[in-house]
C-alpha cells in the first residue's frame, strides 16, 4: 500500500510564523474597512488597471463646455457672426432680460433666426448650414428647457424689442445662451471678438 507522505513540520511553519507575527490594532482597523471597499461591487473596477484608468479619467477631467446644453449653437453663432452676406434688422432681447423671462427670450433668438434663415435663402449666402445648425440644435435645446419655464406677465412679446442690426444680435443671442448655462464659465473672449 501507499502511504501518504505527511510533510514535517518545523519551528518556522505558518503555525509559529502567525504567532510570531505583531498585529497592530489600529492597522487592523483600518484594513478591515478598507478590505470590505475594495471588495465591494461598486469598486470591483479598481482592481485592474483599465478599471483605475476609467476613475481617474471619470474623476480628473475638466469639465468644457461641451457640457452646456447650447454648446452646438454657440459654435455655430461664432461662424455666422462674421458674415459679410447676411444684412437684416432683428427684434433684439437685451441681454440682461429678467430671468424670469430668460426662456421666452431664448424663444425670440429662435425666431429671429428663421429671419436670418429666410434671408440665407433668398441672397444664398455662405452661412447657410450654419444658421440651419442653429435653428435645429436651438430649437432641440429650447423645446427640452421649454418644460420647466414659467411665463410671467411683466415679460416682453418679441415684436416689443428694438430691431438692431445683425452684429448686435449675435452679441445678445451669446450673452443670453451663456446666461443659461450657468454652469459654463463665462466666456469673454466673446465681448473682446466683436
Amino acid at each position: 500500500m501507499l502511504g501518504t507522505a505527511r510533510p514535517t513540520q518545523n519551528s518556522a511553519g505558518p503555525l509559529s510564523r502567525l504567532q510570531s507575527h505583531k498585529t497592530y490594532p489600529d492597522s487592523v482597523c483600518l484594513q478591515y474597512p478598507l478590505h470590505r471597499l475594495l471588495n465591494s461591487h461598486c469598486f470591483c473596477l479598481l482592481k485592474n488597471g483599465m478599471g483605475l484608468i476609467i476613475f481617474f479619467l471619470c474623476a480628473y477631467v475638466p469639465k468644457t463646455e461641451a457640457h452646456c446644453k447650447w454648446a452646438e449653437v454657440l459654435k455655430d453663432l461664432e461662424r455666422i457672426k462674421t458674415s459679410k452676406d447676411i444684412d437684416v434688422s432683428l427684434y433684439t432681447a437685451n441681454a440682461d432680460e429678467d430671468e424670469e423671462c430668460q426662456q421666452l427670450v431664448i424663444g425670440c433668438f429662435l425666431l429671429e433666426t428663421e429671419v436670418i434663415n429666410q434671408e440665407c435663402r433668398i441672397k444664398n449666402c455662405s452661412k447657410k448650414q450654419d444658421v440651419l445648425n442653429i435653428l435645429k440644435n436651438g430649437n432641440e435645446t429650447y423645446e427640452q428647457s421649454k418644460l420647466t419655464s414659467t411665463k410671467s406677465k411683466k415679460c416682453k412679446q418679441c415684436e416689443e424689442y428694438e430691431e438692431k442690426n445683425f452684429t448686435e444680435f449675435v452679441q445678445n443671442f451669446v450673452k443670453v445662451i451663456q446666461r443659461d448655462c450657468k454652469h459654463l464659465p463665462k466666456d469673454t473672449s466673446w465681448e473682446t471678438r466683436f
